[in-house]
């Protein structure tokens, strides 16, 4: 893929900029990233676009100490299980929360932000991360 149709490509990625799944209208199941068939109807099943809130809970969290490459100059940072409120769960990173404010049930919600640099020219590539919604407590 050549540096020019980095942005392109990432532009046609929905899910990457708006957390758009899929529903199944036979069975109300709903998917990330989306999918074409329902798993739970099969043929049966009919889906549909679905856009998802952003709004969720980490389920399970590690901190990542050693990162791939690329990835170096952000370590230690978060990694987490995100459930989203309509259901299906994520992995993604948390950002805006340091190392010890992280909790399992914590309250999160996605957010817009630049995810790394490609190619020789520095594409930037943005996504979603999550962060903590402001004011959650532990249980």
């Amino acid at each position: 893929m050549s540096d020019r149709s980095v942005p392109l490509f990432w532009r046609k990625s929905k899910q990457m900029y708006n957390l758009i799944g899929s529903e199944c209208i036979t069975c109300g199941t709903r998917y990330f990233p989306g999918r074409r068939i329902c798993p739970q109807c099969r043929k049966e099943g009919q889906m549909h676009e679905f856009k998802f809130s952003g709004k969720g809970q980490v389920v399970t969290y590690s901190v990542v100490r050693d990162a791939p490459e690329g990835y170096e100059l952000e370590v230690p940072y978060i990694v987490a299980i995100v459930q989203l409120e309509e259901g299906p769960r994520l992995t993604t990173p948390i950002t805006y929360c340091d190392l010890d404010e992280i909790f399992i049930g914590m309250p999160v919600e996605a957010c817009f932000r630049k995810l790394r640099e490609a190619g020789d020219h520095g594409i930037i590539i943005y996504g979603y991360k999550f962060r903590p919604i402001k004011g959650a407590k532990p249980n």
